[in-house]
C-alpha cells in the first residue's frame, strides 16, 4: 500500500484514475468540490472507491470544518459555523459552547457518514495568536490552549457519534503564522517556552487517531526545515514531547510554503517522520512519481493506519441531524440573547 492519500479529477472516476488507484493502492482519498455535485453522486462515487479496493473500510477524507472551510455547501448541504463562534459562547457559558460544539460536529458527521465520507479533517487544534494571518483566524476555537482543547475534544466526540474520525491540525500550531501557507513559508521565531501554549492543545488530545502536521519553520526546534519535513520536530516534538503516535499526515504537499517537486517534497515529508503524504490535486504525473519515490509504506505507518480505520464505527443513535442542529442552534441563540441585554 502506497503511503499517500491521493486527490480525484472530477465526479466520477476516470478510466486513467481507475486503473492507476487499483495498482497504486494508496492509503486514501480526498475530496473537494470538483468532486462534489449531488448527495447521489457522492455516495456513488465514494462507493466506487471501495469497490476498487474491495475494502468496506477506507480512508475518504475531506476538508469540512464549517465556516469559510466546506466542500460540501448549500444548497445541498447545510452551512455550519466556523470555529470562532463556539469560542465566543464559550466567554458565555462554557458548558453550553462544549454541548453545541459536540452536537455541531455530530450533525456534520451524518452528512459525511450519509456520503461514504469516513474521515474530515477537523478540529483545528491551533492556538489563535493576535496579529497573525488570517489563514487560521476564525477557524480556531480561541485564544486559550485549554479552551481550544476543550472544544476540539469535543468535535471529536460528536464525529465519532456519527461514524467519523476527525484529525487533529496542524501540528506542533499553525496559529502564530504570519503569511498563508498556501502562498508561502511561515517562520516563527518564538522560544520553545513560547511555543508550550502552542502544542498544550494537542498535547491534550495526542490519543486522537490521526492528525496533521503544518508547514511552518520553528527556529526553536529546526530553522533548516519546515514541520512537515523536519526529523526533529516530527520525533522530538510531535512524537515525543506531544506524545502522538497516531497516522500522521502531512498538510497538501502542493501548498506554496513547500519547495521541490511534489514527489520530492512527499520523500522528504516521509524520511522525516510522516506517516502518510497528503496530495490533493489529482496530477498523474505528481501522483505517479509519489509512488516510485515512495514505494510501500512501513509496518509502523501500517499499524497505525490500521488503528485509525477501527475508530471508524457504525453512528450512534442518539439524535436526529434535524434535532441535533436545533439543539446547537439554541445554544448558539444565548449570545444573541447577551448581547441584546448589553
Amino acid at each position: 500500500m502506497t503511503p499517500a492519500i491521493f486527490g480525484l479529477s472530477g465526479l466520477t472516476l476516470t478510466a486513467t484514475e481507475r486503473a492507476f488507484f487499483r495498482e497504486a493502492n494508496p492509503a486514501g482519498y480526498i475530496l473537494f468540490g470538483r468532486n462534489i455535485e449531488s448527495r447521489e453522486q457522492v455516495r456513488a462515487l465514494t462507493d466506487d472507491l471501495r469497490a476498487i479496493h474491495g475494502r468496506e473500510k477506507l480512508l475518504i477524507t475531506i476538508d469540512q470544518e464549517g465556516g469559510r472551510v466546506a466542500r460540501m455547501k448549500p444548497p445541498v448541504w447545510p452551512v455550519y459555523p466556523a470555529g470562532a463562534v463556539f469560542d465566543r459562547l464559550f466567554d458565555l457559558a462554557p458548558a453550553s459552547a462544549i454541548e453545541a460544539a459536540r452536537a455541531n460536529a455530530e450533525a456534520l458527521g451524518h452528512d459525511l457518514h450519509e456520503a461514504g465520507i469516513t474521515c474530515t479533517h477537523a478540529p483545528v487544534l491551533d492556538v489563535r495568536q493576535h496579529g497573525a494571518h488570517d489563514v487560521i483566524g476564525d477557524r480556531a476555537y480561541g485564544f486559550e490552549p485549554l479552551r481550544v482543547a476543550a472544544i476540539g475534544r469535543a468535535v471529536l466526540d460528536g464525529l465519532a457519534r456519527a461514524g467519523v474520525v476527525g484529525t487533529i491540525k496542524h501540528m506542533p500550531g499553525h496559529g502564530r503564522s504570519m503569511v498563508d501557507t498556501h502562498k508561502e513559508l511561515p517562520t516563527v521565531s518564538a522560544s520553545a517556552a513560547e511555543l508550550e501554549s502552542d502544542i498544550a492543545p494537542f498535547k491534550a488530545l495526542s490519543q486522537a487517531p490521526i492528525a496533521m502536521t503544518g508547514h511552518l519553520v520553528f527556529t526553536a526546534w529546526d530553522a533548516d526545515h519546515p514541520a512537515t519535513q523536519s526529523p526533529f520536530v516530527i520525533e522530538r516534538i510531535i512524537r515525543g514531547k506531544i506524545g502522538f503516535d497516531g497516522l500522521l499526515l502531512t498538510d497538501d504537499l502542493d501548498m506554496e510554503a513547500l519547495s521541490g517537486t511534489v514527489p520530492d517534497r512527499a520523500e522528504a515529508a516521509i524520511q522525516a517522520g510522516c506517516d502518510i503524504a497528503l496530495n490533493c490535486w489529482a496530477k498523474m504525473d505528481d501522483m505517479t512519481g509519489i509512488c516510485e519515490r515512495l514505494g510501500s509504506m512501513s509496518e509502523a505507518t501500517a499499524a497505525r493506519l490500521a488503528r485509525a480505520l477501527s475508530a471508524i464505527r457504525a453512528p450512534q443513535p442518539t439524535a436526529e441531524q434535524a434535532e441535533l442542529a436545533a439543539k446547537r442552534d439554541a445554544l448558539l441563540a444565548l449570545l444573541e440573547t447577551a448581547e441584546v441585554r448589553a
